[in-house]
């Protein structure tokens, strides 16, 4: 239906006829339309300025996006952009009907008007076939109006998400997104490329509208950004941008590319084919859409019939539209919004959430405020750095999860020790899971990051070592009883002094009893009254020293002692050892000997007959063992 206003509209320019047919589409643009039956609304994230301005309105974005149904839920951003007057936000409303008339939200809060709605995004039902079905229900949601004169300004988001679980079981929010047309006589073309450039940065599906065919004029528009494309590439090794769908309005060669899918792919071959005959500069358009995009498809879309071209008061009646129309627009949305062809956002391999667009929106508008049009390096560095700072979000929230497992409010007192060792584990974990996760700008980029969380981490331990040290007991009482005990000390040894009749040594453990009763009272006052807060820090401070240097004392003694009791004990044990083995080699030497004697006697006995030969050989021996033990 827009797409023939936009064709009238650009017969009132000055086009052909038959232009004027066609243009009948671009006529519908986005404007506020009162909804009765559809849940949400049009919101505008993005504002353009008295002086020429593109303006991110944070709590707008913010209201949609970080919902708790949604901030931490991968979303699917099917955007839409192309000429103004073209019928962008006409199309753009199917789309919200097919999502309305499948989504449970809708079908069960219909009755209701809306009384039901609350926070949360609406969640997708089986598909319902009939979301087309009604002739006479006007065509409601993104405002839309004939005419020439531009209605949309900056960029509007609908107001309500859509939950979709998709073929694999995943759940996404799909979130529909309406921009200004590009190339009017209001804007510059730099005002336009940078809605373009904002539409396809952060959305996962881009339908580009383009009136009639698809000519080379609408190749070279998409070459501005796909710089930044091959700058990307060369960091992340990956295709950029996800998918692509050029929807060609008011297609007029049905009997050389038929209507559809099916018709698109083939246009899109021929056009996209490269040719040896080719000029350089076209060759390197073709070259680039391949290598940015992950996935490119092109639907021909029907003329939407002369009664939505030429009537003044046509609002989207589905009665009014030529039947042909009809019947591909229940094709062309539905194979584009269905669940098992929906894509999350991505950026660096990574699935992008709510709260995570967020960040990438406020990099990417601040990036496109400066005076010039920004060079794809400086879009690259600004993509490199949104990822980097997600990275550091996701990485700060792991360790904050897990130390308040391990000391957060509901856990005991742990020992310092204890929990600076769980931090240091922690914190290599953690820089590990940074180093990870894939961010754009290559390792040199990210050093400044890692430091930065590296000290985020460092002072969020401070907070939970602060928080675990005042849930211990002794902290508490730790001041009161150390005084207690100093107090009682000095008058127990003073009492001890008296026994021996020296009075003057006793009269001074008392002094100083007393004056620490009296710093005792004072301390327990001022804590526990709020007073002399400084009093009280010093006296802690000093209480603390003192504890601490009696338990180095105390340690350092039982060390000591207990070194020495096993030094004596192993002492004790090597002499013991020493004198039996020395028993145990007299006893043996002397065996031996007797032994020997034995063997010699033995052995004279029996040489005598044989001239004596034995005797001289154990003389001889002996001799040996004898100068052996001298």
């Amino acid at each position: 239906m827009g797409d023939r206003h936009e064709t009238a509209i650009i017969n009132d320019n000055g086009s052909s006829t038959s232009s004027q047919t066609s243009s009948t589409n671009g006529d519908y643009e986005m404007i506020t339309n009162p909804m009765e039956q559809l849940i949400g609304q049009p919101i505008q994230i993005v504002k353009v300025t008295d002086e020429r301005k593109f303006e991110l309105d944070v709590d707008a974005l913010g209201s949609i996006l970080l919902r708790d149904s949604i901030r931490d839920t991968p979303v699917v951003v099917v955007s839409i952009a192309g000429d103004f007057r073209k019928g962008k936000s006409f199309m753009l409303n199917h789309f919200l009907g097919y999502l309305q008339a499948n989504s449970s939200n809708h079908n069960n809060n219909n009755n209701n008007n809306n009384n039901g709605q609350n926070d949360g995004s609406s969640s997708l039902s089986p598909s319902n076939d009939d979301w087309l079905a009604d002739p006479t229900a006007p065509l409601k949601g993104f405002s839309w109006r004939g005419g020439c004169q531009r209605d949309t300004t900056g960029i509007l988001m609908w107001s309500e998400p859509f939950l979709v679980r998709t073929s694999d079981d995943k759940e996404v929010a799909v979130i529909l997104m309406d921009t200004q047309g590009a190339f009017d006589s209001e804007y510059t073309v730099k005002d336009s490329a940078t809605v373009f450039a904002l539409s396809t940065m952060t959305s996962s599906i881009q339908v580009f509208n383009i009136m009639h065919n698809l000519q080379e004029d609408n190749l070279q528009v998409l070459e501005i950004f796909l710089e930044y494309g091959r700058l990307a590439l060369e960091s992340v090794h990956e295709k950029p941008f996800q998918k692509l769908v050029f929807l060609i309005r008011d297609w007029s060669y049905p009997y050389e590319h038929p209507y559809g899918f099916d018709g698109g792919h083939r246009l899109l071959e021929k056009k996209l084919e490269l040719k040896e005959t080719m000029p350089e500069q076209l060759q390197r358009v073709r070259r680039k859409i391949r290598e940015c995009f992950k996935e490119i498809g092109c639907f021909l879309m029907p003329h939407p019939g002369a009664r939505v071209a030429t009537a003044q008061n046509f609002d989207g009646r589905l009665g009014d539209y030529d039947q042909d129309f009809a019947h591909h627009l229940r094709q062309f949305v539905p194979n584009l919004l269905a669940p098992s062809r929906i894509i999350p956002k991505e950026i660096g391999g990574r699935p992008i959430t709510g709260r995570q667009l967020l960040e990438y929106f406020k990099v990417y508008i601040n990036v496109f405020a400066g005076d010039t049009m920004p060079e794809p390096k400086t879009m690259l560095e600004a993509t490199a750095e949104a990822n980097n700072l997600n990275a550091v979000a996701v990485v700060k929230d792991m360790y904050t999860n897990e130390m308040e497992a391990i000391c957060g409010g509901n856990q005991p007192y742990i020992n310092p020790t204890t929990l600076e060792q769980r931090h240091a584990d922690l914190l290599v974990k953690c820089m590990d899971e940074f180093d990870t996760i894939p961010k754009m700008g290559g390792a040199e980029y990210s050093v400044s990051y890692r430091e930065r969380l590296e000290e985020e981490l460092g002072q969020a331990f401070e907070h939970f070592a602060i928080q675990n040290k005042s849930k211990n007991v002794f902290g508490l009482f730790g001041t009161p009883l150390i005084l207690l005990m100093a107090c009682f000390i000095c008058f127990m040894t003073a009492r001890i002094i008296e026994v021996f009749g020296i009075q003057k040594v006793a009269n001074i453990f008392v002094s100083i009893g007393t004056i620490d009763l009296a710093i005792f009272i004072a301390y327990v006052f001022g804590r526990y009254s709020g007073n002399y807060p400084s009093f009280v820090s010093i006296i802690d401070h000093f209480s603390e020293e003192l504890w601490l240097f009696l338990l180095d004392k105390l340690q350092t003694f039982i060390q000591s002692h207990t070194a020495s009791s096993i030094t004596q004990a192993t002492g004790l044990n090597v002499t013991s050892t020493t004198s039996a083995a020395v028993n145990m080699t007299r006893s043996f030497s002397t065996n031996q000997t007797n032994t020997t004697s034995s063997s010699g006697w033995a052995g004279g006995t029996g040489s005598s007959s044989g001239g004596g030969g034995g005797s001289h050989q154990l003389q001889t021996e002996l001799h040996k063992r004898k100068t052996r033990k001298d």
